[in-house]
Order: C-alpha cells, then structure tokens, then sequence
C-alpha cells in the first residue's frame, strides 16, 4: 500500500471536521440572526447588521484557514442556500482560483446569484395517487419530473426553463393564463384533433382584505394527467391539495382534480358571498340610521361600491364555472360518476345566481338611500338660504320706501323715526313667519 492511500483516510476526516465546523458556524449565524430578527427593540436596522457583521467575522477566518481545494468541496458540499453565504465571503480575493476547482453546474449556480437571495421558490409541483391519496412531489428538475406518475401537474407562474421540461417529457406545449382573455365560449374551451388535448380556460375567483380579482387559469387534459397553469396562487388550489391528500378515495384520475377544482371554487364564490351579505348588512345599519352627514355617506357609497364590484366578479366567475362545466357535460368526456359531480356542479351554481341576484337589488337600495340622505342634507342647506332670502324681502320693501326723499322725512323731524322703522321691519319677518307656523306649513 502506497503512502498516498495511507494519508488519504486522514486528509478526508480532516475536510469532514472542517465542513462540521463551517455548517456550526453557519447555523449558529442563522439562529443568532433570526433571533434578533424577532426582537423588537430601538433602532433594530442598526442592530441587526452589526450581528450580521460580528457572526461572519468567525467563519472568515475559518474559511481564511483553509486552502482553495478545500474550500471548493465545502462549497460542493453544503446546500444551495448555505454555500451562497460561504462564496460571499470568499469570492473577492479567491473567487477565480476556486470556480476552476468545481463542477460546472455548481458553478452556474454560484455566479448566476452574485448576490444573498432568497430560495426560488418551486413552481412545479406533481401530485401522484399514492393508496387513494394525493401525494405532492416538488418538482426541480427535469429528470424529476420524467421519473414522476403524476395525475396533476400544478405549475405557478412557470418560466421558460419549467415549460421546456414539460414539453420535453409530455410533448405539450402549455399556454399562457395571461393571454386568455376572450369570452367566446369557442377560444376557451376546445380539443386539439390532432394530439386529443383538452383544452379549458377559466377565471378563479381571489378574494382578498386587499383586492378582489378574477385569475385567469389554463388547463389541459392530456393523456390522463391534468395541467394546470396560473401566475398567482389560488386558495381553492391549497384547498384541494388538501382535501386530496387527507381523504382517501377523494380523486382517482385528472378529470376527477378538475371537477373538484371547479366544485371547491363555487364554494369559495358561495363564502365570498356570504362576506358581502355581512358587509352589507353592516352598511345598512348606518343608511338606515336617523341622521347621515355628508362624510358618512361619502364613506357608505365607498363600501357599497366595492361590495357591488365583488358581487359582480363572483357573479362572472360562477357564470365562467358554469361553461367550463357544460363544456365537459356535453363533449362527453366524463365517466357516469362524474356527470352526476358535475351536475351537483350547476345545480350549487344556479343557486348561487338568486343569491347574486338579490345582493344586486339590496346594493341599488342602500345606494338609493344613501343618495337619498345626501339629497335631503342638501335640501337643508337650500331650505336655509331660501327662508333667508324670503323673510327679508318685508324688510327690504319698507327700508326701501322709508328711505325715498320726501319733502318730510320723519328720521330727520321725528326722535323715533328710527326706532319705528326698525320696529315695522322686524314685525314684517316675525307676523308672516308666526302665521305660517300657526297654519302648520312652516315645519
């Protein structure tokens, strides 16, 4: 035996000691960070980076200690997210030296990131029926997704590099849920002759504090598997996820995923729903109070006005459920037991229409009303000026003759001119307001 191989068990439980103390290192900086990250204290910027500072300061000097090749496997060794901390401390003075000691694709890896980032997060997923069940597998690479059986190929906000591995092991080529915005029933729906891809285009309902939108998704039956494609995530998505995962027997095939899809979303519309029932019904409470100013109203047509907005979107949505649904009833690509699923389906969809319908003739009401108290305030404020404007026309009538020169002017030969013509004045506003009040049209 060779000296070589003598020395060889020794230099590879050196490097393990070496890589032992670089991962304590590193997760002793991750602990410490995340605990100052929790804390609330004055001026936590500050604090937060000089911790930052003082808990790489140790593994500099760890990595300082080591040579290019061994800091090359540290790197080969540790995890993506863990070896972009180690090659920031040790790109500047030997970067170049180490690159040509790894492999080409850690390598991409490192320098396609120069700087901290956060892990990409996965926007493929496939889900196989595993005993009845749904079972996720994250997708990050192609071979990944090869080796994969899936019945459901859930892909969020894909690139390039995920619809390339898609085409490559399926053959299809995915659509993009951005582009779907026709409303015939013809370009949303529809089969490809020539490879039997079904074709189905629909809008998800996102009900959120925030925002409320309809998300465009695409799906595509092809050889049994489902795909689905979308830019954001959708609750109903979590929904299902979950629901197939923890029931057994809840899915058997793509179709089955489908129509669960589109089941989970009536429910989610019917929810949403019952939010806006809840709105108004707060709103209501303050149309049908005794008095409104003017900024109240403004603040009550704001609330009514997003409820009427949500209202709508759930009604497009349900209806756009509605054709995907019919879609598959009358292309006849559902078994008998599916029908049946997606008969259920229209009938929860037609009683969601009355639904939508009343919401509609209850948000014209509060508007009215609410319109209606903003009248009537404005009356108020007319009513002021026209009683105004009424009561000193007397007034002005008698100061207007008793002002005209004649050849005896009684303010001038007569001590209580003035005090009568001021008495005479007054009394033509009070009698006439004291009469109309008596008579019960003054109120």
């Amino acid at each position: 035996m060779s000296d070589n191989d003598e020395l060889q068990p020794d230099s590879d439980l050196a490097f393990q000691q070496h890589l032992h103390e670089v991962q304590m290192l590193l997760g002793r900086h991750r602990l410490v960070e995340d605990l100052v990250k929790r804390q609330e204290m004055p001026r936590h910027d500050l604090v937060e980076g000089l911790v930052h500072k003082q808990n790489l300061v140790e593994l500099q000097k760890k990595l300082d200690s080591l040579g290019v090749a061994e800091v090359a496997r540290v790197l080969a060794e540790l995890p993506h997210n863990e070896s972009l901390v180690v090659w920031e401390l040790v790109r500047a003075s030997r970067g170049e030296e180490i690159l040509h000691e790894l492999p080409e694709t850690i390598t991409d890896a490192l320098t396609r990131e120069p700087s901290l980032a956060m892990p990409k997060p996965l926007m493929v997923n496939a889900f196989e029926l595993h005993n009845g069940r749904l079972r996720q597998t994250p997708i990050e690479t192609r071979t990944a997704l090869a080796a994969a059986r899936p019945i459901w190929i859930d892909l969020v906000a894909p690139g390039k590099e995920e619809r390339d591995w898609v085409k490559e092991v399926f053959g299809l080529t995915l659509p993009d849920p951005e582009s779907l915005t026709d409303l015939e029933e013809s370009a949303r729906f529809y089969i490809e002759d020539e490879s039997e891809q079904i074709h189905l285009h629909s809008d998800f309902l996102l009900d959120k504090e925030d925002e409320s939108r309809n998300v465009p998704v695409a799906f595509v039956l092809y050889r049994g598997i489902l795909f689905s494609i979308r830019n954001v995530e959708l609750p109903v998505f979590r929904l299902q996820r979950l629901r197939a995962r923890i029931q057994p027997g809840y899915v058997s095939d793509g179709k089955d995923v489908l129509l669960d899809l589109y089941a989970a979303d009536v429910e989610y519309s019917a929810d949403a729903l019952e939010d806006v029932y809840a709105a108004l019904e707060a709103v209501g409470k303050q149309v049908l109070s005794n008095e409104m100013s003017d900024a109240q109203a403004a603040g009550i047509l704001a609330a009514i006005g997003a409820e009427e907005d949500l209202n709508g979107r759930i009604r497009r949505n349900v209806m756009d459920t509605r054709r995907a649904v019919s879609f598959l009833i009358r292309g006849k690509f559902l078994s008998k037991d599916q029908v049946e699923d997606a008969r259920q389906i229209m009938r929860d969809i037609e009683s969601l229409d009355g639904h939508t319908a009343f919401l509609f003739d209850k948000i014209n009401f509060l508007m009215d009303a609410t319109v209606g108290f903003i009248n009537i305030n404005q009356n108020k404020i007319v009513k002021i000026f026209s009683v105004a404007s009424v009561a000193l026309l007397p007034p002005t009538l008698i100061a207007s003759v008793y002002g005209m020169n004649f050849r005896f002017m009684p303010e001038l030969e007569w001590p209580l001119g003035y005090p009568f013509a001021l008495g005479v004045m007054g009394a033509s506003v009070i009698i006439p307001f004291w009469f109309f009040r008596r008579k019960g049209w003054l109120q």
